[in-house]
């Protein structure tokens, strides 16, 4: 096998460059990420399972990998694109080289390719399947295309979540949060146990009957990969935790269903918001904030206009796009980015203050 490989997407545009990470072939939705790091943190956030990731950076690889920098178990993405690889790294606390981690991993990619012409395409073009390979031919590769699913109408959360729940932070803390693990990333987990929150994480499918039994003081829905209007068990368990009329907060994914769960629609975007350096307004404070962002389906304009119970609360800055609800009558917020920020800017770690401060005053209220 040569070290020649091919990127096909499915409109027909063909690029040629060179296999990295694993030899062989590997297909899914490709988008681009115009971070200029934490590529590692990119490639284990659960919200791009079934994804090929464009990198924008031009030199990827050149730091190596570690293990702190993970955001779940292991790499979630299908593939890589950049456009310079480096198998050599500078960080001295690297214990791995990226190419090695991705041959461990199994995730094949192709470098020594044009992706500023790539990005530039798929922005036009929108979000689409793609295949990598190093074993087909040009001819072959479309039927192999072929059997990738659309990223439209898919179900994906449950395949990323917790298959058991488990517990995070200080047992003894009084701030209990139920969060439940569409796609989790770890440091929303540290975000909030940083907190004080003690948390116990459950699977998606999880039913609120079975979260209430711990009694939780306020519930958290994270972020995740795939349609979130393909995911009828979830919106039926938001619409029950807001019936409990507990403190709820929402990141991405969980922003979307807490939309879809207080009748909104959500739509697929023509190629999605992912990178660190989208700038959104509070529309609260009119303050601005550089986010970081991984998300391919937005929430109804139209349908927030139309509906007298949710107010937006932020926006970006470029499209004027919805990135942020609350609702009116009940304690529950959600944003479309991700305060986290990992990678990121720390603009936004204010929404963990806000979620804790409504958990610790509904606490006072219920005395």
């Amino acid at each position: 096998m040569s070290d020649k490989a091919y990127l096909l997407l499915e409109d027909g545009f063909l690029m040629e460059g060179k296999i990295i990470g694993k030899k062989g072939t590997s297909g899914g939705e490709i988008c681009f990420n115009t971070g200029m790091t934490g590529y590692q943190e990119i490639y284990t956030d659960p919200s791009y399972y079934g994804q090929i990731i464009v990198n924008t950076t031009a030199h990827i690889g050149n730091y190596g990998t570690v293990n702190e920098e993970q955001e779940s178990g292991h790499p979630q993405i299908r593939g890589i694109v950049v456009n310079e690889f480096s198998s050599e790294f500078s960080r001295k606390t690297s214990k791995e080289s990226l190419q090695a981690y991705l041959e461990k991993n199994n995730i094949v990619g192709i470098t020594d390719l044009d992706t500023r012409k790539l990005v530039r395409h798929i922005r036009s073009k929108g979000a689409m399947n793609a295949i990598i390979s190093s074993e087909f031919s040009e001819e072959q590769l479309s039927a192999e295309l072929k059997k990738i699913p659309s990223m439209n109408g898919l179900e994906l959360a449950s395949l990323v979540s917790t298959p058991k729940k488990y517990f995070v932070g200080d047992p003894h803390s009084t701030i209990r949060v139920a969060a439940l693990d569409f796609g989790i990333k770890q440091n929303i987990l540290k975000c909030l146990a940083a907190r004080g929150c003690y948390i116990q994480v459950f699977p998606a499918k999880t039913s609120l009957k079975e979260m209430e039994e711990w009694s939780p003081d306020g519930y958290f829905l994270s972020n995740g990969p795939g349609d979130p209007s393909a995911m009828d068990y979830a919106i039926k368990t938001v619409s029950a935790i807001l019936e409990t009329d507990k403190p709820l907060f929402g990141i991405c994914l969980g922003h979307q269903l807490l939309a879809l769960a207080s009748g909104l629609s959500t739509y697929k975007m023509h190629h999605g918001h992912r990178g660190l350096n989208h700038p959104v307004k509070n529309l609260i404070s009119g303050l601005g904030e550089m986010t970081s962002q991984n998300h391919g389906f937005g929430v109804s304009e139209k349908d927030v206009q139309e509906n007298a119970e949710v107010e937006v609360t932020h926006i970006h800055l470029n499209d004027n796009t919805i990135m942020g609800i609350r609702l009116k009558s009940k304690k529950a917020f959600s944003v479309q980015y991700h305060p986290e920020a990992s990678p990121g800017p720390h603009d936004s770690r204010y929404l963990f203050d806000q979620f804790v401060e409504m958990i610790k005053t509904d606490k006072k209220e219920l005395v």
